[in-house]
């Protein structure tokens, strides 16, 4: 396995050349990513030079459909499914409420919809609504102490009335990588269709959605380096038996039914550089030259290595901490580097204390009352979350550990 270049890789984000960001340590990355500079040359350009109604046939117009058709091809390619089994949508919250309204025709009262309270709310709230209209909802708890989802407590609940069932691919207070495949086998051996919130998980590399098995997974680009869009995978076999959402006349294509809005043109166009960068950085480190799947996957580990590396100090740093309690496993090759810490006093005022050492982070509960709550953590109080990805450097983890040892 190579190892990460990551001179070349902060090389490729222009906010670590931004005068006004020296000495700051960005930790606050599973809001939301710093963009990567082919994503910034695609929508510079598309403004400067495509920023017409697209799919026309005069040239301006021909470019724009043709760059954002190829933002769609080359981002299916990388997750490993067809073309048109990925839409594009203003974000992941909206594409869920959008499904969620496709179910709710599909679905008849009485039959049900699993859920968890490991979930950022986006990917719970709207399905637990659809029980006004008569359909069960069944919740899959985590253990309160770990914060872990038991594949077993799963099994428990299903059966022949449940439709679908939705899970995180990692929390994001939590942290732990939940076996997307295995779940999804469970789910798929009785019948259920899968959805899977990959919201923290995709900015830590892009999975191979065709691999892990799921029928619906979602992401949101301004997380994986990209402009602010919600990518949402529909494999063809649910996404064509759901009613459709769309215009009516678009509603044979299936990347249409389930974006009832009209889309953001520059910003699915520039989602393509998250391609480019891809490619750059299997091309910077000798990676395979073949398949955009197999390139993804090799992306994909050579961040985690280097996450990897860099999370298991920053875990042990904190997990014996008095008056600190770490959200989540210990184990740096089980989870995401989101570290959430629950602490004595308001979290918010924490990280604004670390904002006097440069370090760039956030406090609060993130959408996350349900975990928090379920594992003992008051959401008034909430957690301090420092996170990172493959572009952090190892002065910056410095940095944070040691900014830690002042303010906790």
């Amino acid at each position: 396995m190579s190892t990460l270049d990551i001179n070349f890789v902060r090389s490729q984000f222009p906010a670590f050349s931004e005068p006004s960001l020296q000495g700051q340590a960005f930790f606050e990355n599973a809001g939301g990513s710093y963009t990567c500079k082919p994503v910034l040359d695609r929508l510079t350009r598309y403004y400067n030079q495509r920023k017409v109604q697209p799919y026309a046939p005069y040239e301006a117009s021909r470019l724009a459909g043709e760059e954002m058709d190829e933002a769609r091809a080359r981002m299916a390619a990388i997750l490993g499914v067809e073309t048109d089994e990925l839409s594009f949508g203003p974000s992941t919250t909206q594409n869920t409420y959008v499904l969620a309204q496709a179910f709710r025709q599909w679905m008849q009262p009485g039959e049900a919809i699993i859920v968890t309270n490991q979930d950022h709310e986006a990917n719970s709230g709207p399905w637990r609504r659809l029980a006004d209209e008569g359909i069960e909802i069944r919740e899959w708890q985590i253990d309160p102490e770990t914060g872990s989802l038991n594949p077993m407590d799963l099994e428990n609940l299903l059966d022949e009335n449940v439709r679908l069932v939705c899970f995180p691919h990692c929390s994001n207070v939590i942290g732990e990588i939940n076996p997307v495949t295995e779940i999804t086998a469970i789910a798929h051996a009785a019948g259920a269709f899968v959805c899977v919130d990959g919201v923290s998980y995709a900015p830590h590399g892009f999975p191979n959605v065709g691999d892990l098995g799921p029928d619906i997974y979602l992401f949101s680009a301004y997380k994986t380096y990209g402009p602010h869009q919600g990518c949402m995978v529909i494999r063809r076999t649910l996404g064509e038996m759901l009613p459709n959402q769309g215009h009516y006349f678009n509603g044979d294509l299936l990347y249409q039914r389930f974006t009832p809005a009209g889309p953001d043109h520059a910003q699915i166009a520039a989602s393509a550089g998250m391609a480019d960068y891809i490619d750059l950085l299997c091309d910077q480190h000798s990676g395979p030259t073949g398949e955009a799947a197999e390139r993804g996957s090799f992306a994909h580990d050579l961040m985690r290595s280097h996450e990897v590396a860099l999370l298991q100090p920053v875990l042990d740093a904190v997990k014996d901490r008095n008056a600190v309690r770490l959200i989540g496993t210990s184990d740096a090759s089980r989870r995401a580097p989101t570290v959430a810490l629950a602490l004595n006093r308001n979290a918010e005022a924490v990280a604004a204390d670390l904002t006097g050492y440069g370090i760039m982070a956030g406090g609060g509960d993130f959408y996350a009352v349900r975990p928090l709550t379920a594992m003992g953590v008051d959401p008034d109080q909430g957690v301090l979350r420092v996170s990172f990805t493959h572009y952090t450097s190892q002065q910056e983890i410095d940095q944070l550990l040691n900014a830690l040892d002042d303010v906790l």
